[in-house]
């Protein structure tokens, strides 16, 4: 994949596959990204080699290039099936978890944030997606982390569980079936994002997390009944 770019800013890039000649300056974007964030449990770094796996063969990772400087990347990783797989969170069967990928690690240089990098590169990514292979993309999200629960609603992702994962890290699982154009129920209720208890009631109850909205500086989850 390649693709040319301008830049709200007037720059122009270029986005194309990233390839293991790439895995350096990979590691030193995380590394910038990481060393920015207020708060660094938003972000599930991968290592090298989870990023090696990635680039041998199983998913895919785009990145942007301003003057051959990588500074945005996203990936999408065809994930080992085991106890873990957040496939088994949506109650798929067995013979479905082969059909899944997973919406990975998103980073963007601090320099270059306000181009709606990631959007674009999630589209891009979703697009290229390879339908008759795979299903299903999921993906997990820290509470309040805004942008990254507002990127994932805007590809049409939506929430079906907020449980704990990565040890002990509260998190929201997203998904999205590639091949559905159901509409969820038109009932809506709204829940304050810290009431974790509500949250958890509700997606048990079928209910499923659709959007955000802020009212009075408070952070609310838009549900909808999943008919």
């Amino acid at each position: 994949m390649k693709k040319d770019l301008t830049l709200r800013t007037g720059q122009e890039v270029t986005i194309r596959s990233l390839v293991h000649k790439d895995l350096e300056a990979i590691m030193v974007l995380q590394e910038k990204v990481i060393a920015s964030l207020e708060v660094t449990s938003f972000l599930q770094p991968l290592s090298e080699d989870e990023f090696l796996v990635i680039l041998n063969g199983n998913g895919s990772m785009i990145g942007v290039f301003h003057n051959e400087r990588l500074i945005a990347f996203r990936a999408m990783l065809e994930p080992e099936i085991d106890e873990h797989h957040l496939g088994k969170d949506a109650g798929l069967p067995d013979s479905e978890l082969p059909s899944v990928l997973y919406s990975e690690v998103t980073n963007v240089d601090p320099e270059y944030r306000g181009n709606s990098l990631q959007q674009i590169l999630g589209e891009l990514l979703m697009e290229n997606v390879d339908k008759e292979r795979h299903r299903y993309v999921f993906a997990t999200v820290a509470p309040f982390n805004i942008a990254s629960l507002k990127d994932k609603f805007s590809l049409g992702m939506h929430i079906i569980s907020l449980e704990k994962k990565y040890g002990n890290l509260l998190r929201y699982t997203l998904m999205k079936d590639l091949r559905e154009n159901k509409k969820p129920g038109s009932l809506i209720v709204m829940t304050e994002m810290s009431d974790i208890l509500k949250q958890q009631s509700l997606l048990k109850d079928g209910w499923i997390g659709v959007g955000l909205e802020e009212v009075d500086g408070t952070w609310k989850v838009k549900f909808r009944q999943n008919e």
